[in-house]
């Protein structure tokens, strides 16, 4: 094994625990509206350096990374089954928006928080078989605008500070 892959799994590896972390961290948070489901997606920040930084080979794994061992930790199955469907749907958007070119680390931010709620709403209406799950939708995708926009702008801050370092 090389050391660039030696040291690309380790960072993987330390991110994605520092992702798990930013997501208990914001479990303890009381939320900031009163509706169920809706998060900041501090741990979306990680990703989004990951996808900028790094490319979408460890963004993926990151995100697959801190999705398996939250739920694994602090979760259950339909937080496993809710994240992921919610954080693949998010990665792919973003990934899409990302070689696209077109919308700046801001808009593929905030497309990620759209997205990752639509797939979460996916997700609840397949398990609770009901489709009146979407009437939430709207509400959804303006705080995952807004939140998207937060992480987005904070992920943009860090990368710009690291834009001097070589790792």
């Amino acid at each position: 094994m090389t050391d660039t892959k030696i040291k690309s799994m380790a960072r993987v590896g330390v991110f994605a625990a520092f992702a798990v972390m930013l997501s208990f961290l914001e479990r303890l948070l009381p939320s900031p509206v009163p509706v169920p489901g809706i998060k900041l997606g501090l741990a979306n920040i990680v990703v989004i350096i990951f996808l900028y930084r790094y490319g979408v080979s460890d963004a993926a794994k990151v995100q697959l990374l801190r999705i398996l061992l939250f739920s694994t930790l602090f979760g259950g199955i339909n937080t496993a089954l809710f994240s992921l469907a919610g954080g693949v749907l998010s990665l792919a958007a973003m990934i899409v928006l990302q070689k696209a070119g077109v919308f700046s680390i801001l808009g593929v931010s905030i497309a990620g928080g759209v997205f990752h709620n639509v797939g979460q709403i996916d997700a609840a209406a397949v398990v609770v078989q009901n489709a009146a799950m979407f009437a939430y939708l709207p509400l959804l995708i303006i705080t995952g605008q807004v939140t998207g926009l937060l992480t987005g702008l904070v992920a943009f801050l860090v990368l710009s500070r690291l834009s001097k370092t070589p790792y």
